[in-house]
Order: structure tokens, then sequence, then C-alpha cells
């Protein structure tokens, strides 16, 4: 019983961050120059042609976790890719609330969730860069957690080698 309610737990988490993953995708591909104006926010030193290029990929790459996530397939695979990028988005948040900037994280579209002009407080503090930095923390610490506990089962259920006899 007790297993049976880890695995449910475990998958549900799987499925919360795929959710948002997809969440966040759809709003960026909805909405592309509105990313990259997220982006530029940042004030990076990085060239153009590489915020470019993150504007595109990213999205991208946010789906096809969230949908190994949801699919069960390449589980830890997608979920170190996963982990990868809330830490990528750490630094990121991290750094310009850090430098005082105020800006959107450019992550969702709260429009999807109701959200409008006319709940600006709560979509100021849910847009902000130091909400964004928490929520990344979290979720780094939820998906390094789900990593580390996919990879231990893997290692658990795989036959381990065994040594040619001679």
């Amino acid at each position: 019983m007790k297993n049976t309610a880890s695995e449910f737990w475990r998958g549900a988490l799987r499925y919360l961050v795929a959710v948002l993953l997809i969440w966040a995708s759809i709003s960026k591909l909805a909405n592309p120059t509105d990313f990259l104006a997220a982006i530029y926010a940042y004030q990076t030193p990085f060239p153009q042609s590489v915020l470019k290029w993150l504007a595109v990929t990213l999205p991208w790459v946010e789906l096809l976790c969230a949908l190994l996530l949801l699919s069960n397939h390449w589980t830890g695979s997608a979920l170190l890719c996963c982990l990868i990028l809330f830490v990528v988005f750490i630094v990121a948040t991290g750094q310009a609330w850090a430098r005082g900037l105020h800006i959107s994280c450019g992550c969702f579209d709260l429009s999807l969730i109701g959200l409008g002009p006319k709940y600006s407080r709560v979509q100021a503090v849910l847009e902000s860069v130091s909400f964004a930095f928490f929520r990344n923390v979290f979720f780094a610490g939820l998906v390094g957690w789900l990593w580390r506990d996919t990879v231990k089962r893997e290692r658990l259920s795989s036959p381990s080698p065994s040594l040619p006899l001679n």
C-alpha cells in the first residue's frame, strides 16, 4: 500500500512539473516577441543573436521535457534537463532581482487563468522576478528530488552485471 501511495505522489508531482512547463512553453510560443522582450529585459551580457536563439529554442525544450514527463519516457533524462533549466532560471531571476530590475519573468501568460488588468496587484506579484526566483528554487528542489529518486529506482530495478565465469 505504501509503495502505491508513494508511486502516486511521485507521478502527481511529475505531472505538476509537466503542466507548469506546458503552460510556460505555450505562453512563450503564443507570444514569441513578448518573450524575446522579456529576455532582453534581463539585461544580460549575451549577444542578441544568442538571446534570439534562446527565445526560439527554450519553449520547445520546455515542451519536450513536459511531454516526456507526461508520457513517462526517458523520465530520468527529462528530469535532469528540467533541473538544468530551473537552475538556469534561478541564476537569471536571481541576478535580475539582485540588480533591482523590476521586470516580469516572462514565464507565463496569466490571462490563461483569468488574471488580467483588474488583478494588477496579484498579477504584479506573480510576474515579479523575486516571486519567479523563489518559484524556481522550489521547483529545482522538487525536480532534483524526483530526479535523484528516479535514478535510485532505476539502479535498484536494473540487473547488476554478472562477472564472467572462466
